[in-house]
């Protein structure tokens, strides 16, 4: 399936499942295509046929946003090295969950989770290790009774009790021993996914150099991107905004995209222009010229302009 197909099909799943979705993101590289909302619920979403094209700096990008748009990350694609993501299976890309449209589609329409997770290795599920001894004491089997129907040791069977995941094909196999389904399923909406990319080191990424220095200066955090239709995060007080910065023939192109991006997640948007001396509004997001931000002391006074 094509990237424009992939994505179309995402676009109806989550329309389906009753999120508001954002426009495009249509720049080249970029984080990610599409951010959702549906009540408390933000997802931010990078669409690719591959999931291992997605690299650190896509990554990087996408976790940040997540965590300052109080949003969840997701890469959904169709095949991770030579295979077919396995509909029902969560995937991990440094430490971003990926899954193909199919387990979005059961997960969010149907309310059909997933139960297996890829690691190096093959599949594995998450086995309820509470219910598993439970059942086991009540038929009165030893833990080397079932370690023997399994093939594995009794100290393996005494980790699976204690919450170690097993594979697929031992999940399998110990819910036809007691008829009984122990695997815990995976609620993509919970899930704590743990990064590789340390924000601190993100910091030290290069790009700061091309975000205003007046955003610091009024006491701003600053997080710069690199492949986001906006160059930076800024964050004052717990409000985040999207900000944009460059020409005008760079930069307001996608100022629209921009503000239509901080409607959904109720966040602020402005593009700061280098070679734009007017004030104005496209959307939601506010036009401003480099030299008016100067003149600017904290960023209160730049969130009243955007919020008039």
């Amino acid at each position: 399936m094509s990237h424009e197909r992939l994505l179309q099909t995402v676009v109806s799943v989550l329309i389906m499942a009753g999120y508001n979705v954002s426009e495009r993101c249509g720049m080249r590289p970029r984080s990610f295509d599409l951010i959702a909302r549906k009540g408390e619920n933000i997802l931010i979403i990078k669409i690719v046929p591959h999931i291992d094209s997605v690299g650190e700096e896509s990554a990087r990008d996408l976790a940040i946003i997540a965590k300052h748009l109080n949003a969840k990350p997701f890469i959904i694609g169709e095949k991770a090295r030579d295979f077919e993501l396995e509909r029902g299976a969560v995937y991990l890309r440094y430490g971003i969950i990926a899954t193909s449209a199919t387990t979005l589609y059961d997960f969010f329409v149907d309310d059909v989770p997933p139960l297996v997770y890829a690691q190096p290795g093959g599949l594995y599920v998450k086995i309820n290790g509470g219910k598993l001894r439970e059942l086991r004491e009540r038929q009165s089997m030893s833990l080397g009774d079932l370690a023997g129907s399994l093939g594995v040791s009794r100290r393996t069977i005494s980790k699976y009790e204690g919450g170690m995941s097993t594979t697929l094909d031992i999940a399998i196999r110990l819910e036809e021993i007691f008829d009984t389904a122990i695997a815990e399923a995976i609620n993509l909406l919970s899930h704590n996914y743990i990064t590789d990319l340390e924000e601190e080191k993100a910091g030290e990424h290069a790009g700061k150099e091309n975000i205003p220095r007046d955003f610091e200066r009024m006491g701003m955090q600053t997080h710069p991107m690199q492949r986001a239709p906006f160059e930076a995060l800024c964050v004052y007080e717990e409000k985040t905004i999207l900000t944009g910065y460059g020409t005008a023939q760079k930069t307001l192109r996608r100022a629209a995209l921009i503000g239509n991006i901080s409607d959904i997640t109720n966040s602020k948007a402005v593009c700061v222009l280098t070679d734009y001396r007017k004030r104005k509004k496209i959307g939601k997001t506010l036009i401003i010229g480099e030299e008016e931000l100067s003149t600017l002391k904290e960023g209160s006074d730049l969130i009243e302009l955007i919020d008039e």
